[in-house]
């Protein structure tokens, strides 16, 4: 029986996608459940997986544009693993064992001529995610999964056994598609795609306006040093900065609430919760998964979800639903050195926060000047919404809380 494999519904606003890459290859067998590729939307990229077993035949290449609901491939279910596979079972059992493990020196010797079929190597989408950005070389990692695949465990132990760089040092360099020597053209993925559409989207449809104030950092950062220890101990996340502007912008949005609205043709939505949105950077772009009801989280709950959606956002693994609701975000350019920037808007939503890096400067303390750990912050706001005095005493009720975090615990 043939079985057709058909591009799923990932998103009630997604009718298209870009198949970033074929996990499998042509007269493969597969399992059922075995991804069989990345499905890169403008939204998230999702890992497809087989429905049925049987030997897979592709009818797009990687990198086709495909629409909800259209044929990829087909799965003979009634087909038997490929012949290929035979010339392994003619050898004594104890042959692929031995091969697998041969001295790293000589896997390395055959890195160039392996990197060629690194495509044919059973792995998981993470797993060849993770390996591509640490230069690693598939073919020559043993997989543990099912039918020998290598999983994201794999390749984790491969890094933590401190031969990354034996590795990338070996993998070879291949030109780029469309590359001549002056340039390399490459196709922007389904999500650039739509964060082009929506920050043009931001500039022509928004009054778009910015806002400056500094912040002093010290008492979070003796904060923070005083208690991050007992703090992971108790609760197995670190303490990070996120958190505090997280509460603090939740606080804030509570006492000004129009910045915590939105435009809905004539008319104007205002949230009685705060969603908060943290923009985390990926090599697909930027991805902003949602805080919900951030205003009731507790810091650590804050910790341990920002920990989970960068870790997800790392791995491919944001999904739709994470992505979805926000009512205000935050973006942190400070972790790439940035020391003052206008964020655009997300819309449809009316402000973004921008945080910057933490830099010590002179400023003037009690008649006397004083060096002190300093943080521009930035609020962009859509001036059909927000007028200047809320957009200034949001900005200004960040700064008092974070300057003296105790406000954030009393509530004043």
């Amino acid at each position: 029986m043939i079985h057709e494999v058909k591009v799923p519904s990932v998103g009630e606003s997604i009718a298209e996608g870009l198949i970033s890459k074929w996990n499998v290859a042509e007269g493969d067998y597969v399992e059922k459940g075995q991804e069989l590729f990345d499905l890169d939307t403008d939204k998230a990229t999702t890992e497809v997986p087989a429905t049925e077993s049987g030997v897979i035949s592709l009818l797009v290449e990687e990198g086709a544009e495909v629409k909800v609901g259209s044929v990829v491939a087909r799965i003979d279910t009634d087909a038997k693993a490929p012949a290929k596979s035979a010339p392994e079972k003619e050898k004594p059992a104890e042959a692929a064992p031995a091969a697998e493990k041969k001295p790293e020196p000589k896997q390395e010797e055959h890195d160039a001529e392996a990197g060629a079929h690194d495509t044919k190597v059973r792995a998981s989408s993470v797993a060849r995610k993770i390996a591509e950005e640490q230069g690693l070389d598939l073919s020559t990692i043993q997989g543990t999964g099912p039918q020998g695949r290598i999983t994201r465990e794999d390749v984790e132990g491969r890094i933590a056994n401190a031969h990354k760089a034996n590795e990338s040092e070996a993998e070879p360099v291949q030109p780029a598609a469309g590359s001549d020597g002056d340039f390399t053209r490459v196709k922007m993925s389904m999500i650039r795609r739509r964060i082009a559409e929506r920050l043009v989207e931001a500039q022509h449809t928004a009054a778009m306006l910015t806002t400056f104030n500094d912040v002093d950092m010290g008492a979070v950062m003796d904060l923070r040093k005083a208690y991050k220890e007992s703090f992971k101990e108790k609760y197995g996340v670190g303490l990070g900065f996120m958190s505090f502007f997280t509460r603090a912008a939740a606080v804030a949005l509570q006492d000004f609430p129009r910045v915590n609205s939105m435009i809905d043709g004539n008319e104007i939505i205002t949230w009685n919760r705060q969603h908060i949105g943290i923009a985390v950077s990926t090599d697909k772009g930027l991805v902003v998964p949602v805080l919900r009801d951030a205003g009731n989280m507790t810091f650590p709950e804050i910790e341990k979800a920002v920990a989970a959606f960068a870790g997800k956002a790392r791995e491919g693994r944001i999904e739709l639903a994470d992505m979805q609701g926000g009512t205000f975000t935050i973006t942190n350019g400070g972790v790439f050195g940035s020391m003052l920037s206008t964020p655009i808007l997300n819309p449809p939503q009316s402000a973004i926060l921008g945080m910057h890096r933490i830099e010590e400067r002179p400023v003037a303390r009690n008649g006397q000047v004083v060096i002190r750990p300093m943080m521009y912050l930035a609020l962009s706001y859509d001036h059909r919404m927000v007028d200047g005095r809320e957009a200034v005493q949001f900005l200004v009720r960040i700064k008092q809380l974070i300057e003296d975090p105790a406000r954030l615990l009393l509530g004043v």
